[in-house]
């Protein structure tokens, strides 16, 4: 891998942060209600996808389901060094969408660590709770961009999901998609 570019940290790299390889690359956190699952798009009761590569989706259900992949930078082949010295802008992206029947919550953390795994930064999503019947519930994206960190980045975590709002038995929660991790040297 070249630090001297912008790498982008999604299927190849990250393991698969989409849903096409399903679940495999993550530890699944919380995995309530009915458990996670990954659905085709758009999905019952869903909207269309702003780009048409990607054609799955992970779903949560009624009880609290939450993911997530720690990335080990000096294993995706990333110098020491380099990342200290250029403390590299990090990007992450994430899509998410709630049900036209069905209400959801989500949320986003994501947090660049140490060689120990302590948190330098951190980055939470405000938790988002949409309602079919009075909110624009279709793909929504969250993004920031961590600066100015300091020495000491060598693993990303990224977890994310919610729940449905009306606890009904199956796969109504929020819906994700589209996760990426950049950093921009």
């Amino acid at each position: 891998m070249n630090d001297e570019k912008d790498c982008w940290l999604t299927d190849k790299d990250a393991k698969a942060m989409t849903a096409n390889e399903d679940l495999e690359h993550w530890e699944l956190t919380e995995n309530g209600g009915d458990q996670w699952r990954t659905e085709d798009m758009p999905g019952d009761c869903g909207h269309a996808f702003n780009d048409e590569s990607v054609t799955k989706y992970f779903c949560t259900s009624f009880e609290p389901c939450l993911k997530r992949q720690i990335i080990d930078l000096l294993a995706e082949g990333y110098d020491p060094e380099n990342l200290d010295i250029a403390q590299p802008a990090v990007t992450v992206e994430d899509w998410y969408c709630s049900r036209t029947d069905c209400g959801c919550i989500y949320k986003l953390t994501v947090s660049l660590l140490d060689e120990n795994n302590e948190v330098i930064t951190e980055f939470n999503s405000d938790e988002v709770t949409l309602d079919p019947d009075c909110d624009d519930c279709s793909w929504t994206k969250v993004s920031h961009t961590f600066t100015d960190y300091g020495p000491g980045l060598r693993f990303i975590s990224f977890e994310h999901g919610g729940q449905d709002t009306k606890y009904w038995q199956g796969w109504f929660g929020v819906r994700v998609t589209g996760s990426s991790v950049t950093i921009d040297f």
